[in-house]
């Protein structure tokens, strides 16, 4: 019998199965812009130009980075799909765009559908409580690429803000304050470190898992409300994703060249997490600054005046948040100090 692609490694009708159960899965996000279902070569999606004027398109892309293998070792594959679509539609957000649809592209050695297929489910379900839809997407089994067990995901996500409503963070002056919204742990940053000091300090990573894969918390929907709500509509003037290089390298990035902050690192609780990391690792707290978002996920900047209505919307979402710091003029190269 001559040679077969199923026996070099790549299985056609797995591939096919796989596509049949993730398929309702992103039927069930769409929105009724959508054109095109699961199928065609590409994904159609028609703007609606009433509801953007003068409209920007908007686009990120991410992955999880190695969370991705502390979850393989976990065998728990539910979380990761919210966090490949949280750190897309969290960057978006920061602008003030609304997402609007997302490509995932998901690879492998070795495609198992029934056990893959929660990935998907979770990126669906993360795009539908986000109200953008998962339009597409790609699965590769790639054999020989990727050792027994591993895959990698990535994301893909476009969204449209008016022009007029992008916010930049040119409006931020001296004075300022900013408001730090809790993330969910962790979210999807500094995972080299955390897989190290799990393995280094002998930790049980069944009894650590939920704590450390605790998916990343989804923004869009807060986001969208405080940008609408009396009070507090055209007052946001900076937003920050905390993700890689935490609130030290995040925050400012929102900035004008003139504006530094001061932060009050008392001014929350870390969850549980980054106490576990600091004290099995050993990590100094410059270290953990640098690394992780300590237990803040979005930063707002707003005039003082707008600070308590807007931490009232904030709370009335179910969220906590709190005013964590200030602007102040920037003096040399140093854009964020602790106290």
């Amino acid at each position: 019998m001559g040679q077969t692609y199923k026996g070099s490694g790549v299985d056609i009708e797995a591939g096919d199965k796989f596509v049949d159960i993730i398929a309702p899965y992103a039927k069930s996000t769409y929105r009724k812009e959508v054109m095109d279902g699961i199928g065609p070569f590409a994904a159609m999606f028609s703007l609606d130009l009433n509801k953007f004027k003068d409209p920007v398109i908007v686009s990120s892309t991410d992955g999880v980075g190695t969370k991705l293998k502390l979850a393989i070792d976990a065998c728990k594959f539910d979380t990761i799909g919210q966090d490949l679509v949280a750190m897309c539609v969290n960057d978006l957000i920061c602008c003030g765009a609304e997402p609007l649809f997302f490509l995932d592209y998901f690879a492998t050695g070795e495609l198992k559908p029934s056990e893959h297929a929660v990935i998907i489910k979770g990126i669906a379900n993360a795009c539908k409580e986000c109200g953008c839809s998962l339009i597409g997407g790609e699965t590769a089994e790639m054999p020989g690429l990727y050792a027994a067990g591993d895959f990698d995901l990535a994301g893909f996500s476009v969204g449209a803000v008016g022009k007029a409503d992008i916010i930049d963070g040119s409006r931020i002056i001296p004075g300022d304050v900013l408001i730090g919204i809790d993330s969910s742990g962790v979210h999807s940053n500094g995972y080299s470190l955390v897989r190290k000091i799990v393995k280094d300090s002998g930790a049980n990573l069944n009894e650590v898992a939920d704590m450390l894969l605790a998916p990343t918390k989804l923004y869009p929907r807060l986001v969208s409300r405080l940008l609408s709500a009396a009070g507090v509509k055209g007052k946001i003037k900076g937003i920050a994703h905390i993700t890689g290089g935490g609130l030290e390298g995040n925050v400012p990035r929102v900035f004008p060249k003139d504006c530094a902050a001061v932060l009050d690192i008392n001014s929350w609780q870390r969850p549980e997490a980054f106490r576990f990391l600091q004290k099995a690792g050993n990590v100094e707290e410059a270290e953990m600054r640098r690394v992780f978002n300590l237990g803040i996920g979005l930063v707002l900047a707003t005039d003082k005046g707008t600070a308590d209505a807007l931490l009232r919307e904030i709370k009335g979402a179910g969220e906590n948040a709190r005013v964590i710091g200030e602007v102040i003029p920037r003096k040399d190269e140093t854009e964020v100090f602790f106290k």
